[in-house]
């Protein structure tokens, strides 16, 4: 068997109401003083206010920082690892979606290490130490509470990340109630992220494409398959919402270990420039990379498809299985009411080309893709998307 390493969050809560009792169950580990990473809308609708209670409950300084957007800035980093080193801190807690998520594994490793973010850039090159971190996630979409990759965006549209198993949280709590209310657009969007993760996962060339993480991308696409359509439509919905939020940490421990591919590096630029949300730029693109890389992983489509859509029958043979599986997931799409081609988030074709050459840039990414993909095939599939 090839050697391989599988590293993720070495302990999860999945509890309904669990943030209630944060400072019960992190406390201890945090430390006397705590910067809570959150967004404004966050905030404002008070969804954080419970855990920050639990922790000052338990005797922690409690400093919010929450000005995290979506796509997060190097500024918008670089503030939140000022406000941490002026308070002093001790621990971090991410609180939100993958950008506070992301924005929290920085700082502590940042106000931690007090290593410079240029060395620490690009794959196991951050060396920490970290401060001691808890995530709590409110999408079930990035996987972000379990996997060692924080993304920012430099500039005003490269995104640049850092992936090191240093910046895998001491803890993450999955309370499927602080999903509740999330609008159907959002739920739509990163829940079909989530499915890309697993995807791509099973599908990943990576060296270190593992028999763990095939486990868990397939029971992820099973979970993620069976309730994404009841969450969007029936919002309230606990027990589609805690499967959502399982299948989504369980896609994100299979690709923080066999990483992401061709879907992704194509997402990006689309992210990056006209500031489309990172589950709906994959969701755009998804379709058309799985029909560029079918050639040569059909056979590993086809094992996934009946995982995410028990009702495609594998009668079909490899191919016919491969291909209603692609089908059904641009199928999906529409029925969660997602926006189906490029040009409906308004990006014009004369984009398509310089988008083209920016995902090159994701080198990282591509080099995990089953099928080999240069400038032109990149081009060729956002034409297929416009």
């Amino acid at each position: 068997m090839t050697p391989f390493t599988f590293s993720t969050t070495p302990s999860v809560v999945f509890e309904a109401g669990a943030s209630r009792r944060l400072g019960k169950l992190a406390g201890r580990k945090l430390g006397a003083r705590v910067l809570v990473v959150t967004d404004p809308g966050l905030r404002k609708l008070g969804l954080c206010d419970n855990a920050i209670r639990s922790l000052e409950e338990e005797g922690i300084a409690v400093t919010v920082f929450d000005a995290v957007e979506a796509d997060p800035s190097l500024a918008t980093l670089n503030k939140a690892v000022e406000a941490g080193r002026a308070a002093s801190i001790s621990g971090v807690v991410g609180f939100g979606g993958g950008s506070s998520l992301d924005v929290a594994k920085l700082t502590a490793l940042l106000v931690g290490s007090g290593e410079a973010l240029n060395d620490a850039w690009g794959v196991a090159n951050a060396k920490g130490p970290r401060l001691p971190l808890a995530l709590v996630p409110t999408t079930a979409g990035t996987g972000s509470e379990v996997t060692p990759v924080s993304i920012i965006t430099v500039g005003e549209e490269e995104k640049r990340g850092v992936s090191s198993p240093v910046i895998l949280p001491d803890i993450a709590v999955l309370d499927a109630e602080l999903t509740l209310g999330l609008p159907p657009a959002i739920t739509a969007a990163t829940g079909v992220d989530a499915m890309v993760h697993a995807i791509e996962a099973y599908a990943s060339m990576s060296a270190n494409n593992n028999p763990l993480s095939k486990m868990l991308a397939r029971q992820a696409l099973q979970l993620l398959g069976a309730n994404i359509e009841t969450a969007v439509h029936n919002g309230k919905d606990i027990a589609a919402r805690g499967a959502m939020l399982l299948g989504s940490m369980l896609a994100g421990q299979a690709f923080a270990n066999s990483p992401v591919a061709a879907v992704h590096a194509l997402a990006y630029p689309i992210g990056g420039t006209f500031h489309v949300p990172h589950g709906l730029s994959n969701a755009l693109v998804l379709p058309h990379v799985l029909r560029f890389n079918a050639p040569e992983a059909a056979h590993l489509y086809a094992e996934i498809a009946t995982d995410a859509f028990p009702k495609l029958d594998g009668g079909e043979g490899v191919q016919g299985l491969c291909a209603a599986f692609i089908e059904e997931l641009a199928s999906l799409s529409q029925r969660l009411g997602l926006p189906p081609r490029l040009r409906d988030v308004g990006i014009g074709e004369a984009h398509l080309a310089k988008m083209a050459f920016d995902a090159m840039k994701q080198t990282r990414l591509l080099v995990n893709n089953p099928r080999t993909l240069g400038e032109a095939d990149a081009l060729a599939i956002y034409k297929a998307a416009w």
